[in-house]
């Protein structure tokens, strides 16, 4: 029987974050490489794991670390300790949009109201 003070060995693995779509739920994608035993050829292993995020704090591209854990769900095994690396997001200023692209997008956007609004009173 484990006591409060013995340490549990947990296994733990770095990743890129592939979705991000779940509420409090990531995909992270695993690559680990290994040398076939007969041609020698190194070979490409990607392993997929559902991991819990309890605050949604990772993001689609991010690299981060994962420790295995008790049963979450059917298949989250894997609990999110920290995030490494967020993603770089470009940096767009609002000055750097064409006006001609706003106006342009602005109007198929009316269009389409007032499209709804004439299927709406037939």
């Amino acid at each position: 029987m484990a006591d409060a003070n013995t340490a549990v060995n947990r296994k733990s693995r770095v990743g890129t974050v592939v979705s991000d779509k779940n509420n409090k739920t990531i995909v992270v994608a695993v690559e680990r490489a290994s040398r076939h035993r007969l041609y020698r050829k190194v070979l490409r292993h990607t392993e997929r794991y559902h991991v819990h995020d309890e605050h949604n704090v990772a993001t689609l591209g991010d690299i981060v670390r994962i420790e295995e854990c008790r049963p979450i769900s059917r298949l989250k095994r894997w609990l999110l300790v920290e995030v490494l690396t967020e993603r770089a997001v470009a940096e767009v200023s609002p000055e750097s949009l064409d006006s001609s692209l706003v106006r342009d997008v602005q109007r198929s956007g009316s269009h389409a109201a007032d499209g709804a609004a004439e299927e709406g009173a037939n």
